[in-house]
């Protein structure tokens, strides 16, 4: 019993590697041998194989990036329709993305897509991730399928490819291709306002849709328009694996 007579609950604290291999950054195996090559920290020191950590409160690292363990996590994959919102709060009452999905555990969207835009968005509570997602130095591709204007032409896709000049500097390189008479596959990693439309706009060519189709690795033709689902853990180390060194099995 403690002194004021409530007996304290005892600290939650579990196997470094099992938190790990839940978190999806691998098996257990795996992330046993992340421990033992010291790739692994928790609270600014190198683990050691076998110690316990507490997911609520250690500050846990794999190649010097935090990785999200807390149990209460969560990752949404979500396919905007047109006309809602990409914000928690929408203060001309419109609807939001988070409208789509469960209202607890609370989430935010993982950067932005223009209300007119279509296509897959991340919602999460992991604020780690989620910078590492946008934040432009991680690289991470997102790739769109764009409706334009008239059929764009070679010279058109190749100053796509090299960078546009927009009102707030060129864009970096994009890999660009016709899908079909004027229909784009654009990837970017970049994440501008309004960035595609800007570019093809730039160069004669309005887009008429615009749907966004990958984020990193991750894709999902069968998730109809509104719906949203949770990520799998091999998605989650699909995603870890593009942000960090490849840590498969």
């Amino acid at each position: 019993m403690s002194s004021s007579g409530l007996e304290q609950e005892p600290i939650k604290s579990e196997r470094l590697q099992k938190v790990l291999a839940r978190a999806g950054i691998g098996s257990r195996r795996a992330c046993e041998k992340l421990i033992v090559d010291q790739r692994v920290t928790v609270d600014g020191r190198v683990s050691e194989l076998g110690e316990k950590v507490n997911p609520e409160t250690s500050q846990i690292k794999v190649d010097g990036l935090i990785i999200g363990v807390r149990e209460d996590l969560i990752y949404y994959l979500l396919n905007k329709p047109t006309g809602v919102i990409t914000t928690s709060k929408d203060p001309q009452d419109r609807s939001t993305v988070i409208d789509l999905v469960p209202s607890q555990p609370r989430v935010f969207p993982v950067g932005r897509l223009d209300a007119e835009t279509e296509g897959l968005l991340l919602l999460t509570n992991d604020g780690d991730l989620a910078h590492y997602l946008t934040h432009p130095s991680f690289g991470i591709e997102k790739e769109y399928l764009v409706q334009v204007e008239a059929k764009p032409s070679r010279s058109t896709i190749r100053k796509l490819r090299q960078g546009v000049e927009l009102d707030d500097g060129v864009t970096s390189p994009a890999k660009v291709s016709l899908v079909e008479e004027n229909i784009l596959r654009i990837v970017i990693h970049e994440g501008r306002n309004r960035q595609v439309r800007r570019m093809c706009e730039s160069l004669g060519h309005p887009v008429l849709r615009l749907v966004r189709s990958r984020i990193g690795p991750i894709v999902d033709r069968s998730l109809p328009p509104g719906s949203f689902r949770e990520l799998t853990k091999q998605e989650l180390k699909s995603i870890r694996k593009t942000l960090f060194e490849d840590f498969s099995n």
